[in-house]
Order: structure tokens, then sequence, then C-alpha cells
């Protein structure tokens, strides 16, 4: 096999193995990583605004209103505007929420970053070097993303695939 094509390979392994670990997540709590993302923010956070969210998940303030609309309709989070300041909305999880939140398996992520805090320096200066260089050759340096590993569809109006 040629080289570009192990790469290719080894890709799309990861992709595969991505898919799996979302379908499992949303078979096991009805969540999407991001979604699962959000409420771990609110949950650490706690009484948080919207901008504080989308600062912690690393995300557009808009992608984070479209998570949080989701799941709101779920009835999982609710929103409450600030009593000093009504331009000022913050976001808290039900107690449904709560519960839905503590059901949830550990992300797939989660087990990624422990074997990858093990692996020495230089090795995490590698991977996160090749990995960059993979992103920009795939014209995906400027794709918004978060440190959810998650296979999303990609919907009308949702170039980042991101909900």
């Amino acid at each position: 096999m040629k080289k570009e094509e192990e790469v290719l390979v080894a890709l799309r392994r990861i992709i595969r193995a991505v898919d799996i670990q979302s379908r499992k997540l949303m078979k096991i709590s009805g969540l999407t990583g991001p979604q699962l993302m959000i409420m771990q923010a609110i949950d650490k956070l706690g009484d948080v605004t919207i901008g504080s969210i989308a600062r912690h998940a690393n995300l557009s303030q808009a992608t984070v209103t479209s998570i949080l609309d989701r799941l709101v309709k779920r009835g999982l989070v609710i929103r409450t505007r600030s009593e000093s300041d009504k331009r000022v909305v913050h976001a808290q999880l039900t107690s449904e929420g709560q519960m839905s939140l503590e059901q949830a398996p550990t992300l797939f992520q989660d087990d990624f970053m422990q074997c990858f805090q093990k692996l020495k320096d230089w090795e995490q200066s590698q991977i996160i070097s090749s990995v960059q260089r993979l992103a920009e050759m795939m014209d995906a340096e400027e794709i918004e993303a978060m440190p959810v590993l998650e296979i999303a569809p990609v919907s009308p109006g949702d170039e980042n695939g991101m909900l």
C-alpha cells in the first residue's frame, strides 16, 4: 500500500471510530457530543451566560445558541434573564438535564485525552503538528470546531457541521 493510501486508511479509521462513538452516545443518552459538552459547561460554570459557554467550548455564540435551542426544547436547559441587566441571558440545567448529564457516558475525547497526556512532550508536539498539517491539506483549518470528537450531519445553513 502506498504511503498516501496508508494515511487515508488511518483517517478513515478515525472517522469510523468517531462515528461509532457518536452513535453510541446518541443511543445511550439521546444527546450529541456538542450538546453533552454544552451541558457539562453549564454544570461546571453554574448560572452562566451564553458568551461564557461559547468561550469555554471554543464556539461562536450563534452555534451555542442553536445547541441551547435544542436543549431547551427537550426540557434539559432553561434560559433566564439577569435580574440586574435584562439584556443578559443565563443558561441553567433543569433537574431533568442534571439527571441526563449524570447518566450520560463519558465523551470519546475524554479517553483520548487521557492517553494523549501520557505521551512524551515530543510525541504530543509531533501529533499536533501532523494533524494540523492534515487540516491544512484538507482546507479545514478555518472550520469552527470544539474539542468534541463527533460526526455531526451538515444541514443547510450549517456549513460547520457543529449542530
